[in-house]
């Protein structure tokens, strides 16, 4: 174990400036999808060429708020107006070109990241084979009859708001040991939490197959600031303190450097601090496997971080032994919001700066060559 004896001064990486700046970065992620109309249940009279195409989508947004532009761009250029004006959007889910059915409750970018993670498996397990993937995330769109028993609730976007902020209140009961936050909050300020995440727009590029031209976008729309004004009264936004800071690594050049905590000699940590948690709230997503998931506080018992390499070798040995273990070989890696995170970074850290807009760090986890057999 590492002595934290050293003090240092106030890292960049933990100041509110920095904690914006990665919340930012997290909030105006992108993914690119690809998708493609069931041929069996196209309407009469529709454009059987233009059924596909491709967009980016927030990795912050849900599947189900994808729809009414999706329709729009349907009904402008693939279905009969007549035809189209039959099918009802609320019968409309996804499933995988692999038939494998998507959990639409899902964040968008947590099912890009464990989707691609699974298909590099099965081509070239590797970090930089996942992280290389440039493909979109190939989805077939269904217009009728959707498998509510599997998907547990219909694919709408009231049920996806009632499944988002029941994950925002367990979320918040992880983190504080109580959801006083969340129910103190008033119901316009609940509703803005949601509506942040149902308003993400960006400038969204679709190209139909066979067809050239670019039908009109929606407009953009960045309410990350009107979203994080409400969400800060439920997560951490102060910089994460401790009473002690580790030494540097040992190569202070690294480009993934771990995030500091601030300066112990400044004012006394505040109570609602990263680091003043009771549990950071994190899932392990394995790759076609089970979803993990324990109480992860920020701070050890000797008074070290919780690092993510802690973390993940005491939660997944096999995959991630012990660096004083005699097979000390890693065989899998992480990937945080698409990032392939350093294991010396910090959980607090990460609860702070890289959870997704339901509260939780979601951590997908890839098999590199080594790790399959």
């Amino acid at each position: 174990m590492s002595t934290y004896g050293a003090r240092q001064a106030p890292s960049a990486f933990s100041t509110p400036a920095s904690i914006t700046l990665f919340r930012r970065l997290t909030w105006e992620g992108t993914v690119p999808l690809e998708i493609r109309v069931d041929a069996k249940e196209l309407p009469a009279n529709s454009d059987r060429g233009l059924e596909c195409y491709f967009m980016q989508a927030p990795r912050v947004s849900y599947l189900p708020l994808l729809m009414p532009e999706i329709k729009r761009f349907l009904m402008d250029v693939v279905f009969d107006e007549a035809a189209g004006k039959m099918l009802k959007e609320e019968d409309w889910w996804f499933e995988r070109d692999d038939g494998s059915l998507l959990k639409w409750h899902w964040p968008i970018g947590l099912l890009y990241d464990n989707s691609i993670i699974s298909a590099s498996i099965r081509l070239s397990p590797s970090p930089s084979s996942a992280m290389a993937q440039t493909v979109p995330l190939r989805l077939i769109l269904h217009l009728a009859s959707p498998p509510t028993d599997k998907l547990l609730l219909s694919p709408s976007a009231d049920s996806c708001k009632q499944a988002f902020m029941g994950q925002l209140k367990e979320a918040d009961f992880i983190r504080w040991g109580n959801t006083k936050r969340m129910t103190g909050l008033r119901k316009a300020e609940q509703d803005g939490i949601w509506e942040g995440i149902k308003e993400r727009r960006l400038p969204v590029s679709i190209y139909l197959v066979g067809f050239t031209s670019n039908p009109t976008s929606p407009p953009t729309t960045d309410n990350f600031d009107d979203y994080w004004r409400v969400a800060s009264k439920v997560t951490p936004t102060t910089s994460p303190t401790r009473s002690y800071s580790p030494p540097p690594p040992p190569s202070s050049a690294s480009v993934h450097a771990r995030p500091p905590s601030a300066d112990p000699n400044a004012a006394a940590p505040d109570r609602d601090g990263a680091y003043s948690v009771r549990s950071v709230p994190v899932r392990i997503y394995l790759p076609e496997g089970p979803v993990l998931q324990d109480l992860v506080p920020p701070v050890l018992e000797d008074g070290g971080p919780h690092t993510l390499a802690t973390f993940l070798s005491t939660h997944l040995p096999l995959l991630f032994p012990p660096e004083r273990s005699p097979s000390s070989r890693t065989l899998a890696y992480p990937l945080v919001q698409g990032v392939l995170c350093p294991p010396e970074a910090e959980m607090a850290w990460l609860g702070a700066c890289m959870a997704g807009a339901d509260g939780w760090v979601n951590v997908c986890i890839g098999l590199s060559k080594q790790g399959v057999r």
